[in-house]
């Protein structure tokens, strides 16, 4: 068996390549239409801006391709922004029609709620003999389709309403989560659409699902209620960092006083295994060494984890954005080198979408103020940390690592002030980092208007679990994934 993905020029690819090659199943990506027609397997993957995928798909004959196979029943996916493709338009890109293969237009995220939305959320089917069964995704979309195609089984999600989180037919499975970013419960969908597919058994062959128990719980997660309003709208995210230098990971105190902590890949297997919603590799020489990330790192942690990973440290161009994506990064990060060009921030979210690119600040306390500091903490800027936030959100940063250098290290918790004035400043997702070493500090974090909390020491030297940092948030009423 063999899998095609689509390429477009503006999706990663690796995720779901390491996804099918942990499977067992052989992956390939092409552009050609042709081959694309007549393949088993197809996926379309989805990291991106609407118009010019759409573009690029038809440019290649690719919606042809597309068409042909939905016409035969072929076994087709696709995720994210490969799902969204399908259809007739997007907000994102008035004017731009999509392939128009489905009726449906999706429309940006609802007022009031943070976008992009970023992190996992419950997955409940309309009915059942579908593909998709009770669990917990991972989203990474700023827009989004409100009415299933008619005649299609659905899943719905909720984030400020509730949307379509995935359709199907015989044939075709559209998830606007990304299933090879999900753990195993993604993984488990992903074997699903493969088996029956190649056993020519489509939605309705089963009616309990594979995963799901009398008890009703799922593979990757407890199962959702389908009473109100789902829950999983605003999870809270738990993410351990991995400082990475020399192809180690270390920790220090106020960025100094670095110490090992152990191999990247092991610990990002480990973190996964434990209940990690993502994973956050920082290059943290490669700054100030003028050098990119280095890549080897970033490909061995995408072969091992099935869940999102951003990546930061040394990024100065597009082609080194390009470079990430291409070796496994489902996100970049951008600090220096955003303050010194911010045009850079825009380069990449209008290439790869916003959701796709992290401004990480790191602040110092500045009297009832704080300051912005670039090359791992050793320059002052000058910039204010709350204009700075406003600004990066503008120009299309999807979400803030925010990092006060005065409390990494110390234990004594995040600054939660900061916290506070940042996130009520932007309206996008903010990642507390900087000083966390217990659980109460990580809740207090996401009390403060964090929607990840991001610690490092405290994991690798076996303070404390992701799972005991879980069971906190929801003692004290906030949700987080199972």
């Amino acid at each position: 068996m063999r899998v095609a993905i689509v390429k477009t020029g503006f999706a990663n690819l690796s995720s779901v390549s390491a996804w099918l090659a942990r499977a067992g199943v052989e992956g390939f990506v092409t552009e050609d239409a042709e081959l694309v027609r007549r393949e088993a397997f197809v996926i379309l993957p989805g990291v991106g801006s609407f118009g010019p995928a759409a573009e690029a798909l038809r440019r290649r004959g690719l919606d042809r391709a597309l068409s042909s196979r939905l016409e035969a029943g072929a076994p087709t996916a696709g995720f994210c922004l490969g799902m969204q493709l399908f259809f007739e338009a997007s907000e994102e890109d008035p004017g731009v029609p999509g392939l128009g293969l489905l009726p449906g237009r999706f429309k940006a995220q609802p007022a009031g709620t943070r976008s992009p939305r970023l992190g996992w959320g419950a997955v409940e089917p309309e009915g059942v003999g579908g593909l998709v069964w009770p669990g917990w995704a991972a989203f990474a979309n700023s827009y989004r389709l409100e009415t299933p195609p008619p005649g299609m089984l659905w899943a719905r999600a909720d984030y400020g309403g509730p949307f379509v989180a995935s359709c199907e037919r015989p044939g075709l499975l559209l998830c606007q989560f990304h299933p090879e970013l999900s753990g195993e419960w993604g993984a488990s969908l992903l074997r699903r659409w493969l088996e029956g597919s190649a056993s020519g058994a489509g939605p309705g062959a089963s009616e309990t699902g594979p995963g799901v128990s009398e008890a009703g719980s799922a593979a990757g997660g407890a199962r959702p209620s389908s009473a109100g309003s789902l829950p999983g709208e605003r999870a809270v995210r738990v993410i351990p960092c991995l400082d990475v230098d020399g192809g180690r990971v270390v920790k220090g105190r106020q960025f100094k006083d670095l110490r090992d902590a152990g191999d990247p890949a092991e610990l990002a297997a480990r973190y996964e295994g434990e209940g990690a919603d993502e994973i956050v590799i920082l290059d943290i020489t490669a700054g100030i060494e003028g050098r990119a990330t280095r890549l080897d790192t970033l490909r061995r942690v995408r072969e091992r984890v099935g869940i999102p990973i951003a990546v930061g440290g040394g990024l100065g161009s597009i082609e080194d954005a390009a470079r990430l994506f291409d070796a496994g990064a489902d996100r970049v990060s951008v600090n220096t080198r955003a303050v010194r060009d911010p045009a850079i921030v825009e380069t990449i979210a209008s290439r790869y979408g916003r959701q796709a690119v992290v401004v990480a600040i790191d602040v110092t306390r500045r009297g009832e103020n704080w300051e912005v500091l670039v090359d791992a903490g050793r320059t002052a800027t000058g910039l204010d940390a709350l204009e700075w936030s406003r600004r990066a959100a503008e120009l299309g940063a999807g979400e803030i690592l925010l990092t006060s250098r005065d409390r990494d290290g110390t234990g004594l918790g995040y600054d939660l002030d900061l916290l506070r004035a940042v996130s009520s400043a932007v309206p996008i997702s903010v990642i507390a980092s900087g000083g966390a070493a217990t659980p109460a500090q990580m809740v207090d974090g996401a009390l403060s208007g964090a929607g990840a909390v991001l610690a490092a020491g405290a994991f690798h030297f076996g303070s404390y679990s992701i799972r005991e940092v879980k069971s906190e948030l929801l003692s004290r009423g906030l949700e987080a994934r199972p």
